[in-house]
């Protein structure tokens, strides 16, 4: 059902100056591998196959990193370093990659905005890849756990977890009724509250699953929070026409927006994940 996911790229990155100025920072390594390498494999497992990219200037490293490079692999030929690009060249040859650019800063809402033509009318998943998400050993990821949602529910999906209340002021944040444990219908939210103003302490993280609908609403959304068209605004209107849930998925989240969660992610893939894998 979900077979497009859009990520909005185009950011500066100015958290991790100097090292972004000229490296996208969704090109920095968790590891050995690149940050938004992990989030087009979440959703390659999740069943998607199509993916879009809302660039910027100065984003060339991404497209680069999503193509083959002839060069490196006859370079590499033979040496016993063929293995290290197996994943990235299974991503390769098993996917398609397209690429449009934002050619000014005007929010996530206008970012997903901007990649309508590389969607069209079909249901989409949107990944931050500042969100570094990781699964509970043996379950699916946090996109996998939202498409099966979606098959169900057919409606827009937003993933959500527990912030301190003192952090509200970093995210939007939901207002809902509980259908089920972890799953809740969205009767109002607010981009980034302070924290004697939200509604709850349940905060968006950067996991989406949207119906095409979104587009129209994008388009007559005005500017609102720090004058950019806002996503939460658009999903809050399509909320209240029709339906919105908020998912409280199972796995952990690192905001390695921040060099606090850059840092705590890079030590969490190292110890469980990369020394596993050499094990």
């Amino acid at each position: 059902m979900i077979k497009k996911c859009l990520f909005p790229v185009a950011g500066y990155g100015t958290r991790f100056l100097p090292a972004t100025k000229a490296m996208p920072k969704e090109i920095l390594p968790i590891v050995n591998k690149p940050l938004v390498q992990y989030g087009v494999e979440e959703a390659s497992e999740a069943g998607i196959s199509e993916f879009g990219f809302v660039t910027g200037r100065g984003k060339r490293a991404i497209e680069d990193h999503f193509d083959i490079s002839y060069e490196l692999e006859h370079q590499i030929a033979g040496s016993g370093k063929e293995d290290l690009l197996t994943s990235i060249r299974d991503l390769i040859n098993n996917n398609t990659f397209a690429f449009t650019r934002q050619n000014e800063m005007k929010g996530l809402g206008h970012a997903i905005l901007t990649g309508r033509n590389l969607i069209g009318d079909s249901p989409f998943a949107v990944i931050l890849a500042d969100d570094f998400c990781v699964a509970e050993d043996g379950d699916d990821g946090v996109l996998a756990q939202m498409v099966k949602l979606y098959k169900q529910f057919r409606c827009s999906i937003v993933a959500i977890e527990e912030v301190p209340e003192d952090q509200t002021h970093k995210y939007g944040v939901i207002k809902g009724e509980a259908m089920k444990d972890g799953l809740y219908r969205i009767t109002d939210m607010v981009e980034k509250p302070a924290p004697e103003d939200a509604p709850s302490n349940l905060a968006i993280i950067g996991r989406y699953i949207l119906t095409p609908d979104i587009f129209e609403i994008l388009e007559r959304t005005p500017a609102g929070k720090n004058g950019e068209v806002q996503i939460t605004d658009a999903l809050l209107e399509q909320a209240r026409t029709g339906c919105v849930l908020a998912y409280q998925f199972r796995g952990r989240r690192f905001d390695c927006g921040s060099i606090d969660g850059f840092v705590e992610a890079t030590n969490h893939v190292y110890e469980h994940i990369y020394k596993a894998g050499k094990k």
